[in-house]
């Protein structure tokens, strides 16, 4: 018999282990050192409305299972998260002069909110404008904090505003939110099939201008198109998931996602469990839900004192009828689904976090590490989860500012 020399036996070790399942406990210390060493940043929040009331610490640990609350600074750094955008969230209004100035004094209210926060928290979180800012702070151990616009009806009629909101630190304005506005169509409200009004691509004109990235999520299938045709930098979704693993208008299309990739834009994939997975039905919940919504007025224009009661009617919905959660890895299965359909440059994480954002795994912010190590075991590598958790998301933001400064320039020289 012939004797196999040694390098062949050893590669025939090699390959034959290629695949094995790793040593128990390998696989989380590989994927806890990747989810250390790339930059994370999630999207999309709605923590500044907590922030608002008396009460909420934001530099406190608070237990998201008893209080509600997703995110806080502790938790933040446990969950080895580097930044959050804070949204600067408005239900939509009447649409008229007297709603425009309710809305925009609401708008600035919440910008002055973080302010104030971030003023109190100076040695632990600092605003963010750009990726460098992120890149610095994480070197300095500081959580960054973005701010995004949810619900372009906070400019109202008035395009000045969006420089106003660029130079408080907003990056994004969501063009709409559950109805439809002067701006555009909503994907959850009638649709009137106007798609973007006039008024929507001046809006769009003036977002490129200033350097403020289009946020699409929310946004009617008809308006998104036309955005994607008219806008000269790309877009975001910052809390979208794909339709095709859940059936909600919400969610977008693969021929939408591939539209997006098209632009050189991102989905932030999001983690609230309706979008995330077809929940069973429970048409008492529903119906609990909605009475407190119309009792609430949708909790637009609510004092802190009734916001506190409105808060504690929908809490108490949630521990009477119990939601059974998406997964982790549902989250992970549509990362894998955008990832075919649109690419690996144009997906990143949402979370919705205090806006109804959390599935089993990843309830708060303390748990984003899970998603990580489902992609690793997934087989993402190191490169891959870099632009899922921030990559593919800063590089939106440098390019929305490039487009911004040729622009101005522009104007310069003419």
């Amino acid at each position: 018999m012939k004797k196999i020399p040694g390098i062949v036996v050893l590669l025939l070790l090699v390959c034959s282990n290629a695949h094995s399942a790793e040593k128990p406990g390998s696989l989380e210390k590989r994927a806890a050192a990747i989810h250390h060493a790339v930059l994370t940043v999630d999207s999309h929040t709605d923590t500044p409305l907590l922030l608002m009331h008396r009460g909420f610490d934001i530099s406190v640990r608070h237990d998201a299972r008893k209080e509600y609350t997703k995110i806080d600074f502790p938790r933040m750094k446990e969950g080895g998260l580097n930044g959050a955008f804070f949204g600067v969230f408005v239900s939509q209004g009447t649409c008229n002069p007297e709603g425009y100035e309710k809305v925009k004094q609401k708008a600035i209210g919440l910008f002055d909110t973080i302010d104030a926060v971030l003023n109190r928290n100076h040695p632990i979180a600092e605003l963010a404008v750009s990726p460098a800012d992120i890149v610095r702070l994480k070197k300095e151990d500081k959580l960054a904090i973005f701010i995004g616009v949810e619900n372009g009806y906070a400019i109202g009629k008035d395009l000045s505003l969006i420089s106003t909101y660029y130079l408080r630190g907003a990056r994004y304005i969501t063009l709409c939110h559950t109805r439809n506005n002067d701006i555009c169509d909503s994907s959850t409200d009638t649709v009137s099939n106007t798609g973007l009004t006039a008024f929507g691509f001046d809006v769009v004109m003036e977002m490129n201008h200033v350097g403020m990235m289009v946020d699409v999520s929310h946004i009617s299938d008809k308006a998104l198109r036309e955005v994607l045709s008219f806008t000269k930098a790309p877009v975001i979704a910052s809390h979208s998931c794909a339709r095709s693993l859940c059936n909600n208008p919400r969610n977008l299309s693969d021929d939408l996602l591939k539209a997006i990739a098209k632009n050189g834009g991102v989905v932030q994939m999001c983690i609230l469990s309706d979008y995330v997975k077809t929940p069973s039905p429970n048409p008492a919940r529903d119906s609990a839900r909605t009475a407190v919504r119309k009792k609430f007025h949708d909790f637009d224009g609510l004092t802190e004192d009734e916001m506190k009661i409105a808060r504690k009617e929908w809490n108490a919905i949630n521990e009477k009828f119990p939601q059974k959660l998406a997964t982790v890895a549902d989250v992970v299965d549509h990362i894998d689904h955008i990832v075919k359909v649109a690419g690996i440059d144009h997906v990143g994480i949402g979370t919705d976090f205090d806006g109804g954002g959390g599935v089993e795994g990843c309830f708060d912010v303390s748990e984003m590490g899970n998603i990580t190590l489902e992609l690793v075991r997934r087989g993402y590598t190191e490169h891959d989860i870099r632009k899922i958790w921030g990559g593919n998301l800063l590089r939106v933001m440098k390019k929305t500012a490039r487009i911004a400064q040729q622009y101005q320039l522009h104007c310069q020289c003419h």
